[in-house]
């Protein structure tokens, strides 16, 4: 049978595409892990370092993708076969569902950690500690198993909505929700007694910090928040027309990217030292404490000694993290989905439907058996996804060829050969990107094995 085009579907508007595209880069690594990266590596100058890392490198390769996604008009498999006659780079787009698969199926399970959250600082104001406890034992297989498949039933809805009706029409209403409460959230935490010492620490930049380690840090925290590697970004490209600017499309993203995860810092780092005022721990052995401890244990201690408004404000962060999960869960379910559309000529709800309660088997598994959440962080998120970031800039750059690639940009920006972007992002995507990325995957495998 033929797949007709509403199956594959396509972006109505601008704003839709880039709050879509920002929804998959912006997820629990923004604003979970971003803020304890920042408080761990030199502060305001990890922020600075973070900010440059994402347009010099994160940027020119979201380009690649998205230019890559839009000449095919393909998922990330289809894109490469259908662009070059290459045999090997078809299976690069494959590790990129791969990817994307192994990523979602615990993802869901760390999502439904937070969300279980929301819900524990209700029962947690009504005294219902048997409940909030619960809620809040993320060893319990069950209670995992349940609400990831909230989580993954909700994604697979808003997927088999379609490309417009249901991604698009999703985070147009989710991503400006998620701003407010982080707005709202921060108004508020600036103006408490002890928030002061984490603005300094997160504003006031010593330059003095900042050195081989912090770079690498930051470098590894501004690929990974902007979903590359994995094929997302081919796959929303390929929904785009004819008409759209891709570098400017593609700066929009990046934007709103480093705008949420400059926002959940924000938030984050002087609610860090307020908990430090309230008795609250946040330092262990002389060291911040890991990111799950802070979210998942420091975090709601802080509520609980608010009162009442910490108990608004306790449900409003973790309903944010939910948000915020929610629109990456979107991204990576869409990835396997246009594979499945484009190659085995599934209809969009089949396949949405399908791929989803696969994915969940592997979840519910991980939520008896959390602790294989450390293995797939390492093998899928930090290794392959800088692996396959850097396949991407070595198929533009050396066997497609930028030249191409900027043929194709040409339709939406007329004049573009004409630019400065012509000669500095073939040199970033072909020498820069992918030796910055190649040194990033070198120092994750010299820490692994050495």
């Amino acid at each position: 049978m033929a797949v007709s085009t509403t199956d594959r579907g396509s972006w109505n508007s601008k704003l839709g595409f880039i709050l879509a595209a920002a929804g998959s880069a912006v997820g629990l690594g923004n604003i979970w892990g971003f803020p304890t990266q920042v408080a761990s590596n030199g502060g305001a100058a990890f922020l600075i370092i973070y900010l440059l890392c994402s347009f010099l490198i994160g940027f020119p390769v979201m380009v690649a993708e998205l230019t890559i996604g839009r000449n095919s008009g393909k998922n990330p498999v289809g894109a490469f076969r259908s662009i070059s006659s290459n045999k090997f780079f078809p299976l690069v787009g494959l590790w990129g569902v791969i990817c994307g698969v192994m990523i979602l199926s615990f993802y869901t399970v760390i999502a439904g950690w937070a969300f279980g959250y929301a819900f524990e600082e209700i029962f947690f104001a009504m005294g219902m500690d048997g409940a909030a406890n619960w809620l809040t034992d993320t060893g319990n297989g069950v209670k995992n198993a349940i609400i990831a498949s909230v989580f993954m039933l909700a994604t697979v809805k808003i997927i088999s909505g379609g490309v417009s009706d249901g991604i698009e029409k999703a985070t147009k209403t989710m991503m400006p929700l998620l701003i407010g409460i982080l707005v709202i959230m921060i108004v508020y935490v600036l103006f408490q007694p002890g928030s002061s010492v984490g603005i300094r620490e997160y504003l006031l930049p010593d330059f003095s910090k900042i050195n081989a380690e912090l770079i690498f840090a930051a470098m590894g925290q501004a690929f990974f928040s902007l979903s590359l590697g994995m094929g997302a970004l081919i796959t929303y490209g390929s929904y785009l027309n004819k008409k759209e600017n891709i570098p400017q499309a593609a700066a929009f993203v990046t934007l709103t990217d480093v705008t949420i995860a400059f926002l959940a810092g924000l938030l984050i780092l002087p609610s860090m030292y307020l908990a430090q005022a309230n008795g609250v721990e946040i330092f262990q052995d002389g060291q911040l404490v890991e990111s799950t401890t802070l979210v998942f244990d420091v975090l709601p201690a802080l509520f609980h000694s608010m009162g009442a408004i910490g108990t608004v404000f306790g449900v409003a962060f973790f309903l944010l993290l939910s948000l915020a999960a929610l629109t990456s869960t979107i991204s990576l379910l869409e990835v396997p989905v246009s594979y499945a559309i484009d190659e085995f000529e599934l209809t969009r709800g089949k396949a949405a439907a399908r791929i989803g309660s696969g994915i969940l088997v592997i979840s519910i598994l991980i939520s008896f058996f959390p602790s294989l959440i450390d293995y797939f962080i390492i093998i899928f998120n930090n290794i392959g996804l800088p692996l396959g970031g850097f396949m991407i800039c070595v198929f533009i750059g050396y066997f497609w060829k930028t030249e191409n690639a900027i043929n194709e940009m040409e339709y939406g920006f007329a004049g573009i050969k004409q630019t400065l972007f012509t000669t500095v992002w073939p040199f970033f995507v072909k020498f820069i990107c992918p030796a910055a990325i190649l040194y990033t995957l070198g120092q994750i495998l010299y820490g692994l094995f050495f």
